[in-house]
């Protein structure tokens, strides 16, 4: 065989293995595209399940539940994973709930992908609320429906300011279901019939004081968050809660202490009161304020220097005493209010 013949056997050999090459590269996107919906990793003590749909605010179909139930039992399974953790990719949505134009089309074309969508989806939502592993959801951005359902039966939630939960599903000629029937006349009163009958949206901090989070964070420090939950070693759910509780913003810590037990007192003492006694209570509360420290403390930081940093005194709840409090409510005698 001559050096051409033997360079023509070269040359289609590199086409054939180039062809190869792209067939299979293709095969990979085309593999990836459908497993690219949901990414799956081990990361530090970890299972991390990201829902990787942005472009569709990360809405979620059969396929994304046929990845993550099988993954989930597995890490719950797997004595080196200790604690499962749930997002959503983009920024703009954890997850704004099924993928309904998916499941309106499917009945036309086929009544079992309806059946076992919602058959898989109620059976991830069980295992979800079933896990024993800790499962912390970072409900960040859009939450709804199917969203509610990959989370709220969790245990735990974290919320941001740019959380928006809402179960629309009787505009659509649905019911709020996912589990919906169980968490939502569970919450404060009836503030669960009005949601799920409504559709009602709850934004940022009052996802949290539903009772449809259990914590609260700033969006800011979602990432540093996630890597202390990462960066646990061994963790149980007590180090977890930790982390959480680090993390969590409560309003009422930026109140001041002195302000917060003689607003307590005030309304326990005013619920058996008349109008007339509640506003003598009242001006001898405000000349009180007026002669101490934390008003003018208050002003100072919130309208004038605006650093939102006021410097109370005293400092903390346990600092301030009976006596403290007491002082606030004696009478003015001869200054008291006169009706």
């Amino acid at each position: 065989m001559g050096l051409p013949e033997v360079w023509s056997l070269v040359h289609r050999f590199n086409s054939f293995k180039r062809t190869n090459i792209i067939l299979q590269h293709l095969r990979m996107s085309n593999h990836t595209d459908a497993a690219g919906e949901v990414l799956l990793e081990r990361r530090g003590c970890a299972g991390v399940i990201t829902l990787n749909r942005p472009k569709s605010l990360n809405a979620l179909n059969l396929n994304m539940i046929r990845q993550i139930y099988p993954q989930l039992k597995n890490w719950e399974q797997d004595p080196e994973t200790f604690l499962i953790i749930i997002k959503g990719a983009g920024g703009k949505a954890f997850c704004s709930g099924g993928d309904i134009r998916e499941l309106s089309e499917a009945r036309n074309a086929n009544q079992k992908v309806t059946q076992d969508l919602f058959r898989e989806e109620y059976t991830l939502n069980y295992a979800i609320g079933s896990c024993q592993k800790p499962y912390v959801a970072l409900i960040h951005g859009i939450t709804m429906g199917g969203g509610v359902g990959l989370s709220v039966h969790g245990q735990f939630r974290v919320a941001t300011e740019k959380s928006l939960f809402a179960m629309p599903e009787t505009a659509i000629g649905l019911f709020p279901d996912v589990g919906g029937g169980y968490f939502l006349p569970r919450l404060q009163g009836k503030l669960g019939y009005f949601l799920a009958l409504t559709g009602f949206r709850l934004k940022g901090r009052d996802v949290y004081k539903a009772g449809i989070a259990t914590h609260f964070v700033d969006s800011e420090k979602l990432d540093m968050l996630e890597e202390d939950l990462l960066a646990l070693k061994s963790p149980s759910k007590e180090n977890v809660t930790d982390v959480l509780e680090a993390y969590h913003t409560k309003v009422i810590n930026k109140m001041s202490p002195t302000s917060l037990k003689i607003t307590l007192r005030q309304l326990i003492e005013g619920s058996s009161k008349t109008l007339q006694e509640v506003l003598i209570m009242e001006y001898r509360l405000s000349q009180a304020c007026m002669g101490g420290h934390d008003f003018h403390e208050g002003v100072m930081a919130v309208l004038i220097d605006k650093d939102q940093s006021p410097k109370w005194k005293p400092a903390n709840l346990k600092e301030v005493t009976d006596e403290d409090v007491n002082n606030y409510f004696k009478s003015l005698g001869s200054n008291d209010l006169k009706l």
